[in-house]
């Protein structure tokens, strides 16, 4: 039977064994991240260490997964996508599993450190083996339906990691993430198709690079910016490994994400914060509705991705975000409305991120898309890192309410930040594929 122009069915199928594989890669990692993220302080709390501590170590893993970013990138593209998921995902359980096994702050930190590697480094790599894997015509629908491991994992990681640190001992929460952590690493060794290439679909990104000879045993053929120059100083060193690690077609994604994953920063810190100052019962909720909201949008995902100009599908998201935001300013009248506004909140989220991984994938060469999803997941742990800066800063200056109306701001600003920086392509609906320009 055949599909969309003319092609089979079978060549454009988005689930396959494989890419089960690595969205359960993604789906173990993130939930190992959010529930220690959410747990560790409660641990640290029976302890008797307040949030400053609590603090200090989500500032460190964020840090640790941030610089690995810059390192894992040009890794992924030269040693291969199975090799560094296995290698993150063997580090965060080594990180996690660690505290369960001996106690103490040192431990405990170490741990943290590794934990921040070993997510960084799977999670990109597991980002870039999805584009590699998905039929060039399905990309925006099929990233957002890997995405949903990430919004699984928001719901699932923390309710598992509060139900586990209350139980005796505490340590229980790093044993019980620690065995989700070990499925990743299960899942990661089954993620292989770099020595296979024809197992992908006829039109994937890695499959098409090695039919035309770009890719041989599993490895990138030679990057120009690997051959050696005798007369090399210490300054063009620098210089071209940079280039390594930048990669400059990756900004229009990359920049749009910057700007609005704050906003996404504040629902994610401050949204259960700021439902307690409104003494709603259980603000937690919010995060359930817009988990839900978000998993809705992306098994929706296949009536606009890669059918409507991104920037159109951009704007309604924002609008989504402006709206969520709105909804919350006006809870204090109803605990309703604090609900309600996870709707538009998980829609927007769902569809931001996996557009804005599109837009950076679609316009940057594959042999370049370890580097390029390396920048993209940094421009978000930037984003979010600098948000539970300021905004907590502001909320105490001068409240949540006028911190709210700062995030919807913000969210706005993205919109004209992808105005100016998308791809004209982006903007009138010409989608390009990896096989004509990207060649």
């Amino acid at each position: 039977m055949l599909g969309r122009n003319g092609k089979r069915e079978n060549e454009d199928r988005l689930i396959t064994p494989l890419f089960v594989c690595v969205f359960l890669v993604a789906l173990c990692c993130f939930t190992v991240g959010q529930g220690l993220n959410a747990g560790t302080s409660v641990y640290l709390s029976s302890w008797g260490e307040g949030a400053f501590v609590a603090g200090i170590l989500a500032a460190v893993f964020s840090a640790a997964a941030g610089a690995t970013r810059f390192v894992c990138g040009p890794l992924i593209d030269v040693r291969g996508r199975r090799m560094t998921m296995v290698a993150g995902a063997a580090l965060l359980f080594a990180g996690t599993i660690a505290p369960a096994v001996g106690g103490g702050a040192p431990l405990l930190l170490v741990g943290r450190i590794l934990q921040g590697i070993g997510f960084s480094a799977a999670t990109t790599a597991a980002a870039t083996a999805a584009s590699d894997i998905l039929p060039e015509s399905r990309l925006g629908e099929g990233l957002g339906y890997y995405g949903l491991g990430q919004a699984f994992a928001l719901s699932l990681g923390p309710a598992a990691a509060l139900s586990l640190v209350g139980t005796d001992p505490a340590e229980n929460l790093f044993a019980g993430m620690a065995a989700v952590a070990a499925l990743a690493v299960v899942f990661a060794l089954l993620s292989g198709y770099e020595t296979n290439p024809t197992r992908l679909p006829k039109t994937s990104a890695y499959r098409v690079r090695f039919e035309d000879g770009r890719v041989v045993c599993g490895e990138s053929a030679a990057n120009p910016l690997d051959e050696a120059v005798p007369s090399e100083g210490i300054g063009e060193s620098v210089r071209r490994r940079w280039r390594e690690i930048f990669e400059p077609k990756a900004l229009p994604g990359t920049l749009t994400l910057l700007v609005i994953s704050p906003a996404f920063g504040f629902g994610l810190f401050f949204m259960g914060l700021y439902g307690t100052t409104l003494n709603i019962p259980n603000p937690g909720f919010f995060y359930t509705v817009s988990a839900a909201s978000m998993v809705a949008v992306r098994f929706a995902a296949k009536i606009f991705m890669d059918r409507v100009a991104s920037i159109k599908v951009m704007a309604a998201a924002v609008v989504c975000g402006v709206a969520a935001f709105a909804l919350a300013l006006l809870a204090s009248e109803s605990s309703a409305l604090f609900f309600l506004a996870g709707i538009p909140y998980g829609a927007c989220q769902g569809v931001v991120i996996p557009l804005n991984q599109a837009v950076t994938v679609r316009n940057t060469p594959p042999e370049r898309w370890g580097s390029a999803n390396a920048q993209y997941l940094l421009a978000n742990d930037i984003g979010i890192g600098i948000a539970s800066l300021v905004w907590g800063a502001l909320s105490d200056s001068i409240g949540f309410r006028a911190t709210i109306l700062c995030v919807m701001v913000c969210a706005a600003l993205s919109l004209v930040v992808a105005w100016v920086v998308y791809p004209a392509s982006e903007k009138a609906g010409r989608l390009r594929g990896f096989r004509t320009e990207n060649r």
